[in-house]
């Protein structure tokens, strides 16, 4: 497979997760004040209302909002044609004024933009960006240029206070933005450390054998998913397995997936049951539950960054030292 011209590699000479730790780069927090660009790269908004509520839910923050000029077009399920997405995306990362990207929704189209996408471009122009879901594409490509990104809210749903909490942990303190999930499912238990990858699961699988796929190896692996039905979980996780996806993976904090059947009609067949094969196969460390998907209340979780996971103790705790910041 060919990667993305100047993928991200390790310096020579250190083991493996001190060499990553010293070679990532995070962005600087978004402080009162910080510009932040809001554009739609995927699925379209519902009207201006989603729009003037994601800027007000920003503002509140202390940022200053830049809104893309086609955030609010609508081709098909797309937000605009691919064209037009692509430019918002660009003109975010050229712009010098801006120091983060807040990605108003998911839905499909993400993907289309990778072509372009290099990785000297986004070393080039480092901005920090922040969604889910369908916006784990654009999180895959921010890996392989070796920067942190963060897997967090869209900025058109209300943010909770637990979402808000965690979110500016991340995004403002940078201090630990995930922490205990209390209701999480030990799967297999364990204590690992890795670096944070992953996302919706629909995504990464669909970037498998691509120039982006997500790659797990020394990895905590991060999943969620929402309206699939249980044989296209299996399926998606089967595919990942065969094509050697997870191999060399710590651990995985499976999240919710939501709205998808919870059991076969023999009931057979359940999600739980589905991920506790997974843990079995990769014989890693393994929570199911994690506050991460399509939920009211989620984590904002830093892609790239090391963490440990502690499975027994149904923990997973960000390395908030270990990462040295742009310059």
């Amino acid at each position: 497979m060919v990667a993305p011209a100047g993928t991200f590699d390790l310096p020579e000479g250190e083991p493996r997760g001190a060499a990553y730790a010293r070679a990532l780069r995070v962005p600087p927090p978004l402080t009162a004040g910080a510009r932040v660009a809001m554009i739609s790269p995927s699925g379209p908004l519902q009207g201006p209302h989603e729009l003037e509520r994601a800027v007000a839910t920003a503002e509140s923050l202390g940022w200053q909002v830049q809104v893309g000029q086609h955030a609010l077009r609508r081709t098909g399920y797309f937000a605009g044609d691919d064209a037009q997405r692509g430019d918002d995306l660009l003109a975010a990362l050229h712009d010098d004024r801006i120091d983060g990207i807040w990605c108003l929704r998911g839905g499909y189209g993400a993907a289309r933009l990778l072509p372009r996408l290099s990785v000297e471009l986004l070393q080039r122009f480092p901005k920090a960006l922040l969604g889910y879901s369908d916006i784990t594409a654009l999180h895959a490509a921010w890996q392989h240029a070796g920067l942190v990104s963060y897997h967090g809210p869209t900025a058109r749903a209300p943010l909770s206070d637990f979402s808000r909490d965690s979110l500016v942990r991340a995004l403002q303190a940078g201090t630990d933005s995930c922490g205990t999930a209390p209701d999480a499912r030990v799967v297999r238990g364990g204590r690992v450390t890795g670096r944070l990858v992953g996302g919706n699961l629909a995504l990464v699988s669909s970037l498998c054998g691509t120039p982006w796929a997500v790659n797990c190896r020394d990895a905590i692996v991060v999943l969620e998913d929402v309206g699939e039905a249980t044989y296209r979980l299996d399926r998606m996780l089967t595919q990942l397995r065969l094509a050697g996806a997870f191999d060399g993976c710590v651990g995985v904090a499976f999240g919710h997936c939501t709205d998808c059947p919870d059991t076969t009609e023999d009931g057979t067949r359940t999600v739980e049951a589905i991920v506790t094969e997974l843990a079995d196969a990769l014989q890693v460390p393994t929570l199911h539950g994690i506050p991460v998907g399509h939920i009211a209340d989620q984590w904002t979780v830093p892609f790239g960054a090391m963490a440990t996971l502690d499975a027994d103790a149904r923990t997973l705790s960000v390395h908030t030292t270990a990462v040295s910041r742009f310059h």
